[in-house]
């Protein structure tokens, strides 16, 4: 069972029912678009690895998300262009962006137009086959290419947990050839096991030290650190009341400054959603252009709580 349908199966008391109303009859938290900054393309489902705890379910087996294509990027990249974005950042993720066919050419076309590229890697074998194509853009376009490579721990024991057997080694290489190569680099990481984020931080800090990574572990940009998504917690809906009682600006919310474009299945079209963190769900659909990102976001799902606003989550940089 997915967990878009465990989601659906155990609503929480009857709670994220109504797009409009909390369960106990509030005024349900909405986002508008303010401007967009970052557009994330979801490079496809499709993985080398299964996750224990991956959001979007990737594997080598899931294609719910078909590979996009570099003509079908290439449009929404004209679309910024004619109409004036002020989009700064394209974000590539997947499943691993490194297995999508045309995923050089993507970054190409990205990079060519004066944008930054941020593509979320495990940093494996689909990434090395690539090691040629990767050293040109860096030659070509320096740091406007930036690599987040997915270290979910620290320490071997850990991340294999969630990665499974030798994926930390093949990791471990991946992030030296970057090191050694001068790519800019960011690594991502998690909070699952409970430690404090200042013990995280000393932990991948001793770790990059010894790797001869050049990472700075106390940088939230370089050391991402991402609160979990569990989908039995329980978490209270967001209301309009909420943002003065948390102290929270709405603004600072990932779907305040940002979308990403997916490629369903058998869809002869991407489509734009409002949430890296909601591929599936068809209520966080904004339509097929850039045009129509504006459509303000209702925070009709627990992730809307549980990673961005009491998370404080951000997949951008």
């Amino acid at each position: 069972m997915s967990i878009v349908e465990r989601d659906a199966l155990a609503p929480m008391s009857g709670k994220f029912r109504n797009p409009n109303i909390t369960a106990d009859g509030a005024n349900r938290a909405s986002i508008g678009l303010r401007q967009l900054d970052s557009l994330w393309i979801n490079t496809g489902t499709l993985c080398n690895l299964t996750c224990t705890h991956c959001y979007i379910e990737s594997s080598p087996t899931n294609d719910r998300l078909e590979y996009i294509t570099r003509s079908e990027v290439r449009a929404y990249l004209d679309e910024i262009r004619d109409l004036g974005l002020p989009t700064r950042e394209i974000g590539l993720t997947g499943g691993e962006p490194f297995m999508n066919p045309d995923v050089i050419g993507i970054l190409d076309d990205i990079l060519s137009r004066g944008l930054e590229a941020l593509i979320l890697t495990n940093a494996m074998t689909p990434m090395k086959h690539h090691r040629a194509e990767l050293l040109r853009l860096r030659e070509s376009y320096g740091d406007a290419l930036t690599l987040r490579i997915s270290l979910d721990h620290y320490t071997q024991q850990r991340h294999e947990e969630e990665r499974g057997a030798q994926s930390w080694s093949r990791t471990v290489e991946g992030l030296q050839w970057l090191a050694q190569n001068r790519f800019r680099m960011a690594v991502a990481g998690r909070t699952m096991w409970q430690e404090p984020e200042s013990a995280l931080r000393e932990g991948y800090a001793r770790l990059f030290s010894a790797l001869r990574i050049p990472i700075d572990a106390t940088d939230p940009g370089q050391l991402v650190i991402f609160p979990e998504i569990d989908e039995f917690a329980e978490v209270p809906e967001i209301t309009t009341a909420c943002w003065g009682i948390l102290n929270v600006n709405p603004d600072a919310m990932m779907c305040a400054t940002s979308r990403m474009v997916v490629k369903r299945k058998g869809a002869a079209r991407p489509m734009v959603v409002s949430c890296t963190l909601l591929p599936y769900d068809a209520q966080f659909e904004v339509g097929h252009t850039l045009a129509d990102a504006k459509t303000s976001v209702r925070l009709n799902h627990p992730h809307c709580a549980r990673f961005c606003v009491l998370g404080g989550g951000s997949c951008s940089a």
